[in-house]
């Protein structure tokens, strides 16, 4: 029991020296131990279960999910450990607020694959529909390339068979029309083989004649076409049977159906968002109970703790600074009157070689014949 205790309070980033000065604070941290460990748990599992849909293997989502829950249980504990209460509730929401995004933020990343695994059956469901959408759309991308043939194929043929039609329909007319002729039944009205009977009876025998002609023209040009046409059915069936039929069961996938189920369902909506309010509650519960609670002593002395050092080096540094300080003014100071004291000198001596030479000249006239001193 004892070592659960010490590792929730290591969970926590808890400085035992000072915890052991307070014991009524040691269970609000294990609880808040508690929490970052358990949040870690769940992202070992969420990153787990993701990773799995993508590479389908035991060993490689265990690993995966082992290094992520890792390291979200790091960045938990260390935003938990770096939070410090203050006494000022402005200043310790000011520094609470850039950790709380990033709380809210890692909530949204675990909370999604275990979304989609609490919602498996429903999403397995909708994946179906999605797969035979996916198929039924690379069969109107495939039919799509040789629409335009079969079309005007079928046109050609169509129209073939509508002129063999009208004609057809054109000699039955005309023969009717003889027939009626000779019984009385029509035209003339009198039964009789005479010449407007011979007349309309030559119309139809024209007619069948063109109807004739064109058969033998359009049935080979008919067949031919319908060939075509059956041959490209083939080919198209052909390609349609050659698609990759692929699983359709990916991680994004996998996200697609369950944004659509909850577009279709109100009920799964709801159940989505009361699962990533929780999770964001879960991990956002450490930084909170640190704002809400009262200074406890343990908060005092590591403050206390934190001062003395903060004094102490404040104070080695001021030392510092005042010696390198004295330091500098001394070799100015000194270096500036060592330098004005060399230039005096150097004055002196410059006036005191012009005397000499002014002396010089003066003891010696100038002879202006020669144009030279007299020696």
């Amino acid at each position: 029991m004892k070592t659960v205790q010490n590792f929730f309070l290591f969970c926590s980033g808890v400085e035992h020296s000072i915890l052991n000065e307070c014991p009524s604070d040691r269970n609000k941290y294990m609880g808040i131990g508690a929490t970052v460990f358990f949040t870690g748990v769940l992202a070992f599992f969420s990153s787990g279960y993701a990773l799995y849909t993508v590479f389908e293997s035991w060993w490689a989502a265990v690993a995966f999910g082992l290094i992520w829950g890792l390291m979200i249980f790091n960045l938990d504990r260390y935003i938990v450990m770096s939070m410090k209460s203050y006494g000022r509730w402005w200043r310790d929401w000011l520094v609470a607020l850039p950790r709380l995004a990033l709380a809210v933020l890692l909530a949204l990343v675990i909370s999604k694959p275990l979304e989609m695994k609490i919602f498996e059956k429903e999403i397995q469901a909708e994946l179906v529909q999605m797969e035979q959408e996916v198929f039924k759309n690379q069969e109107d991308k495939v039919k799509s390339r040789f629409q335009n043939q079969l079309a005007a194929l079928q046109a050609e043929v169509a129209a073939l068979k509508a002129e063999i039609q009208t004609k057809t329909e054109t000699r039955d007319a005309l023969a009717l029309q003889a027939v009626q002729e000779a019984d009385g039944t029509g035209g003339s009205g009198k039964k009789n083989l005479g010449p407007i009977y011979r007349a309309k009876k030559a119309d139809a025998d024209n007619a069948q004649a063109e109807l004739l002609r064109t058969l033998a023209a359009n049935e080979p040009a008919i067949r031919e076409k319908e060939a075509a046409i059956q041959e490209l059915s083939t080919t198209v069936q052909t390609e349609i049977a050659a698609l990759e039929r692929s699983r359709y069961n990916g991680l994004a996938a996998r996200m697609d159906a369950l944004g659509r189920l909850t577009e279709k369902s109100l009920p799964i909506l709801y159940a989505s968002l009361f699962i990533t309010l929780l999770f964001i509650a879960i991990e956002t519960a450490p930084i909170f109970v640190k704002l809400i609670s009262y200074r406890s002593p343990y908060d005092y002395l590591l403050h206390q703790h934190e001062q003395v050092f903060e004094m102490a080096n404040l104070e080695k540094t001021t030392l510092l600074a005042n010696k390198v300080n004295n330091k500098l003014k001394f070799d100015t100071e000194t270096g500036t009157h060592l330098i004005n004291a060399s230039i005096l000198a150097e004055k002196a001596l410059i006036d005191y070689k012009l005397k000499e030479k002014l002396e010089e000249l003066k003891a010696k006239p100038f002879n202006w014949k020669l144009g030279n001193f007299k020696s």
